[in-house]
């Protein structure tokens, strides 16, 4: 089984969208949609979810007012002004640090488990899925792509698939981390702009520092061509291949506004003829 990570320093560069188009290519692999955070690829593969599970990561604070004294002394000591003046529990302030349960003289604060986010397993037209949602101020989203990662290799594993493809979260926290830990390869989309090529230059750091094989894709290259040649000379330096250069065309955003990838929108388009010959690449590599 091999598995494929794409990602992008930073947002918006593309990289979903050409995750999903390696979706189509591939034909029968294992998805994974990593950006717990903000997913998006559903709405290009449309997944039909088989099973829903509650993703519990973080605590709450429970106030028991039978045995509250309202001495307050619990919305003192608070530091994220989660209990309010009627020392009512503020649900989405609360960390679950678990101050307000040590100091109560009464012991009337206990700590409750807290649902942080779901996830699912889908089937998409070709193969299946395996994605999630992070509920918005919750933190884990490390544990939560590393819980989607572990039922997606369950998937291959059970459906005999050769290909898992992880869409990545863009940056390089944690939850980046998580998706790239024990990946065959990684395609880093980038585009020309001087943040791109910054966030680029640190994605490539941390998969040099797992020992993961880069490959680089530039997409709207003729943006600033003075850039793409920036970024052309740099991956030469470090003797990474770039298997692909993208142009800058609005017919992926029509091809997105009808729910479509690219390779199905427009087959035929100079686009989707580059995104095939990346993935050629990649398959090769990969043995797939």
């Amino acid at each position: 089984m091999k598995q494929l990570a794409i990602l992008s320093g930073k947002g918006g560069t593309g990289k979903t969208s050409i995750t999903a188009c390696f979706a189509v290519l591939a034909k029968d692999a294992v998805l994974v949609d990593c950006d717990v955070d903000a997913p998006d690829l559903h709405m290009l593969l449309h997944p039909e979810v088989n099973k829903e599970t509650e993703f519990i990561a973080s605590k709450i604070a429970i106030i028991d007012e039978t045995k509250c004294t309202k001495c307050g002394l619990c919305r003192e000591k608070c530091k994220f002004d989660a209990i309010n003046e009627k020392l009512e529990i503020v649900a989405i302030a609360c960390e679950g640090c678990g101050v307000c349960e040590f100091i109560c003289p009464t012991k009337a604060i206990t700590l409750a488990p807290r649902v942080s986010g779901k996830s699912y397993v889908s089937k998409i037209k070709y193969g299946l899925m395996s994605h999630a949602l992070l509920f918005p101020g919750e933190s884990n989203s490390g544990k939560l792509v590393t819980l989607i990662r572990q039922n997606a290799k369950v998937l291959a594993e059970k459906a005999k698939k050769d290909l898992i493809i992880i869409d990545g979260s863009p940056g390089i926290g944690c939850p980046v981390i998580a998706s790239i830990t024990g990946v065959d390869a990684a395609l880093v989309i980038t585009e020309p702009t001087m943040s791109g090529i910054h966030d680029l230059e640190r994605v490539l750091k941390l998969l040099d520092h797992f020992n993961v094989v880069p490959f680089v894709c530039i997409n709207m290259y003729d943006v600033n061509v003075n850039n793409t040649n920036r970024i052309l000379s740099y991956c030469r330096e470090k003797s990474i291949e770039v298997i692909g250069v993208i142009p800058f065309d609005p017919i992926v955003t029509q091809a997105m506004v009808n729910g479509k990838t690219i390779i199905e929108y427009s087959p035929d388009s100079t686009i989707s003829g580059e995104i095939r010959s990346m993935w050629t690449k990649i398959s090769i590599f990969l043995g797939v």
